[in-house]
């Protein structure tokens, strides 16, 4: 599919949790192509940043042709605080749909739980939306957000590092702890989650279909800026590669090799405090297994 570069018109800009601001965009083609799991990139107001920042859709409004985006400002002078600052009537330059999506039409009759850790939560919203009666398990480092949306939805389990709701520690001592069961998993968060995740799929023979995150420079596949390491060869490159934004971002968890991990979300082992190991990875979460 061409990707094309729109014009979008900023509707609205609320932050709804420390960091993380929701973004509700005038883009029409986008919210009438659109699959939950895909994402857009968007390009910053400042022309000097030529690099678009990759961002999960939150939500999309085929009717009202609009998207949502759900972002975490990354710090100070980045191209996320700029977009943070952006006000109604303001215009951005999006590219996208970007990417696959979840695999919906696997879903149909099975109960799906979906695992969302951090700013891996707001694309399984629109996912969530697309299922039937699906089994939300939510992480997060504190304050929980989009909780409430994901109500409507789903069935909610939360997990939080510091024990403010739901089970204390990480998503899948929610899913023990709390006795969640399903058919198949879909999940999106940090990579050590998603490594996690899947070893818990297979342990229990569910298939898993996960969506990375990765940091990326073209979002159409031509730098490779963002592969991740594949348990076979790419025909076309010869490599046990696949590039997240052109091949994912999802993937069964049957096609990616976690044993190497990805290109930019390496992970070192550490041990936690109960004893159970830890992966920290290079934006310093860290979640157990």
């Amino acid at each position: 599919m061409q990707k094309n570069v729109s014009r979008c018109q900023v509707l609205s800009q609320e932050k709804i949790a420390p960091g993380i601001f929701s973004l509700w965009l005038q883009a029409e083609e986008i919210a009438r192509t659109a699959v939950p799991g895909q994402f857009v990139s968007v390009y910053c107001p400042d022309p000097s940043r030529l690099l678009p920042r990759p961002i999960s859709l939150c939500e999309t409004d085929a009717a009202g042709g609009k998207i949502r985006l759900v972002y975490r400002v990354t710090g100070e002078n980045t191209g996320t605080q700029l977009l943070s600052e952006l006000r109604p009537g303001d215009a951005l330059r999006v590219l996208g749909p970007v990417g696959n999506g979840f695999p919906l039409e696997k879903a149909q009759g099975k109960k799906v739980i979906l695992i969302g850790g951090g700013i891996g939560i707001p694309p399984m919203l629109e996912t969530a939306k697309r299922l039937e009666s699906p089994i939300a398990v939510l992480g997060y480092r504190s304050l929980p957000f989009l909780k409430e949306e994901f109500e409507k939805q789903a069935e909610v389990h939360i997990a939080a590092e510091d024990g403010c709701e739901g089970t204390k520690g990480t998503v899948l001592d929610a899913i023990r702890e709390q006795n969640v069961t399903g058919d198949m998993i879909f999940a999106c968060g940090p990579t050590p989650m998603l490594r996690a995740v899947a070893a818990y799929a297979a342990e229990n023979g569910l298939p898993c279909w996960v969506s990375l995150e990765e940091r990326m420079a073209c979002s159409v596949g031509a730098c490779l800026a963002c592969v991740c390491r594949a348990k076979t060869e790419d025909p076309h490159f010869g490599t046990r590669t696949r590039r997240v934004c052109k091949d994912g971002p999802v993937f069964s968890t049957g096609e990616i090799d976690f044993v190497f991990g990805s290109s930019t979300a390496e992970s070192t082992k550490s041990s936690s405090d109960n004893g159970k190991p830890k992966y920290r990875t290079s934006f310093q979460e860290e979640v157990e297994l």
